[in-house]
């Protein structure tokens, strides 16, 4: 079984606020947060891709974290 690496996001800041993204030998994507690294998503990256759409078009409200 080949190892899956991590890539830190370039957009995260330091700390424990950071998305990790890595690429499997099957094309899945796996994402996931550096404060809750057990916890992983895992998308297609035609969904990704979609997703990223979404979010710079503004389709996905978002309360900030104060709110």
């Amino acid at each position: 079984m080949s190892e899956i690496h991590w890539q830190k996001s370039s957009f995260s800041a330091e700390g424990n606020a950071c998305v990790n993204v890595a690429v499997t030998p099957d094309g899945t994507l796996r994402l996931c947060e550096s404060d809750q690294p057990d916890t992983v998503l895992n998308t297609t990256p035609a969904a990704f891709r979609a997703l990223i759409r979404g979010v710079k078009a503004g389709e996905f409200a978002c309360a900030s974290p104060e709110a």
